[in-house]
């Protein structure tokens, strides 16, 4: 008996996804064996020819699936994965040089207590009265507070000890001419 063959191709657009189309294609492969006792004609279901030369192309997604060439997760996405992570480091890097270039303008000297303590020490040495010694151990206590407040919030602020020794120092020669201003030889120049 003779019969008429027909052949039906499933057709896509190259335009679709590959991910998509090897899905699909991944799809019929496992129905066709689900339904293969169902409908006996299913067996003559076959892969196309992939060769880049063939009658009909085939599309990029299906030709992956076929030729076991369908890229993971980590094949599609390990560059962004493990380039990201730099590239985000290296712009918040430029995002913080900008950033303290920018308030460059506004930064104060970096130990202007510790200058204001050292001025004081040669206002003590030219001390002509006790007053004049109350007025500097008040300027002292202020630019001593002064910079405990700025302790907490500037990055610039002194340490506690570098403070603690310029006042000690400062403490002595105030103890010392308050000596030499009581001494009874000491005149005044």
């Amino acid at each position: 008996m003779t019969t008429l063959q027909v052949s039906f191709y499933l057709v896509g657009k190259k335009s679709l996804n590959n991910d998509m189309i090897a899905g699909f294609t991944q799809a019929i492969t496992s129905a066709r064996r689900d339904v293969l006792a169902e409908s006996p004609i299913l067996a003559q279901f076959k892969a196309p020819d992939t060769d880049a030369g063939a009658y009909l192309p085939v599309h990029p997604g299906a030709a992956e699936f076929y030729n076991g060439n369908q890229l993971t997760f980590l094949d599609k996405w390990s560059n962004a994965i493990f380039l990201a992570p730099m590239a985000l480091g290296a712009l918040a890097t430029v995002v913080a040089a900008a950033w303290q270039f920018l308030r460059s303008g506004d930064l104060k000297p970096r130990e202007p207590a510790l200058d204001a303590l050292y001025a004081l020490g040669r206002r003590i040495r030219r001390a002509e009265n006790e007053a004049e010694l109350l007025e500097i151990e008040n300027q002292i206590d202020e630019v001593l507070r002064a910079q405990r407040a700025r302790t907490n919030e500037d990055e610039y602020a002194l340490d506690t000890a570098t403070l603690n020794v310029a006042a000690h120092r400062l403490e002595n020669l105030i103890h010392d001419r308050r000596a030499a201003l009581a001494a009874p030889g000491f005149k005044e120049a």
